[in-house]
């Protein structure tokens, strides 16, 4: 059996990550361009098809930057049996992605493999809707959808595992959220439709969580913050991650914080608001000693590569990696997870930063999870 493959990449998704844009849809491409952004799909197409270690494999691919590149950059350059359309427009948009996508389902394709956000997947439902099975390959700033694989190396096991026979097909989850609402500090998250996709647990990721109120919630992450605040070290920068429970902190700490964004704290003061990678190197070659606190996400359970892509591998390495980072996170949000994950973007820092970390889970209690 040989495996036909669609492939389509968006070279623009998560760009806008490590610039503190939330996302890429619409005219942030344009800022993230003026910010220096650097394209981050290819290199995670790459990652994706130099890991698949099967060869009875054909790639239908989309042209250029959406994919066709990627192919014959890769060890299966050799298997490209086919370009599909053309890009009409300068800059790769949601309605390429969306004809090149409708026109794959004419190639007897066994899986649709995209790389890219949950904006691409949104495009993805749009054009191909239930009529084939669809893998995503997580390269946005928001990954909330659960028709992704957990990172390209997984996927690609996935595409393993479809080549054997060894998959069931499922229907998952697509999740978006309003950018603009994001940028302006709230999470509005919208239940879109629902693809087929390869499930196998280890690999593919369940959506986001949403966190929910109550009392005995809100006094859990109270008591965190509490110990967090009394536990700070004099001359140090703290960088704060987004979420509700890191938010708990510096309500704490009276200083106001991002919700969806990464903030920094020395000596109980604010020294940085909603940065961006850049802004954060500065700052920790400004104060020299860094920690970084975060929480991880609820259902998915990542602490670094989810919606807080600001914090770099960079960023990881210059506070002195794993030995600096404090992970928090509530009883109900702990209990369902499992393990914790990773996906930097740098396999070297993913290693670094995995086996087992502690986490704080209340005033006087921390529990250890496996970082995967």
């Amino acid at each position: 059996m040989t495996l036909r493959i669609g492939f389509i990449v968006n070279p623009i998704a998560g760009m806008g990550g490590r610039v503190g844009l939330k996302g890429t849809d619409g005219k942030a491409y344009l800022e993230a361009l003026k910010k220096g952004a650097k394209p981050v799909s290819p290199q995670r197409a790459m990652r994706f098809l130099d890991s698949i270690r099967i060869d009875d494999i054909e790639i239908i691919s989309a042209p250029k930057t959406m994919g066709e590149y990627e192919v014959l950059n890769s060890r299966h350059r050799d298997k490209l049996v086919k370009v599909v359309d053309g890009v009409e427009s300068q800059y790769t948009t949601a309605e390429d992605t969306k004809r090149i996508a409708k026109k794959m389902l004419g190639e007897n394709i066994d899986v649709l493999v995209f790389v890219g956000g949950d904006g691409t997947a949104r495009d993805i439902l749009d054009a191909v809707d239930m009529k084939i099975v669809v893998l995503g390959v997580p390269s946005g700033v928001k990954i909330y959808s659960a028709v992704f694989a957990v990172s390209p190396e997984a996927a690609a096991r996935v595409i393993e595992a479809m080549y054997r026979g060894n998959i069931v097909v499922v229907e998952r989850e697509v999740l978006d959220i309003d950018e603009e609402a994001f940028r302006n500090n709230r999470l509005s998250i919208k239940l879109y439709g629902y693809m087929k996709t390869p499930l196998i647990e280890e690999y593919i990721q369940v959506s986001k969580e949403p966190s929910l109120y109550s009392i005995d919630e809100e006094e859990n992450k109270k008591a965190i913050a509490e110990r967090i605040v009394e536990e700070m070290e004099k001359d140090t920068l703290y960088i704060l991650g987004p979420g509700t429970t890191i938010k708990a902190i510096a309500d704490e700490l009276g200083i106001e914080k991002t919700l969806l964004g990464v903030d920094a704290v020395y000596n109980g003061k604010l020294v940085g608001k909603d940065l961006d990678e850049k802004s954060l190197l500065k700052l920790i070659d400004k104060y020299k000693k860094a920690k970084i606190i975060v929480t991880p996400i609820g259902g998915q359970g990542f602490i670094f590569g989810r919606g807080n892509q600001q914090i770099s591998s960079e960023v990881i390495k210059k506070v002195g990696g794993k030995r600096n980072i404090i992970v928090v996170a509530t009883w109900r949000k702990i209990r369902d997870l499992e393990v914790l994950r990773v996906d930097t973007g740098d396999p070297v820092v993913d290693d670094m930063l995995r086996n087992y970390i502690k986490v704080i889970v209340d005033y006087n209690e921390s529990i250890v999870r496996k970082v995967v």
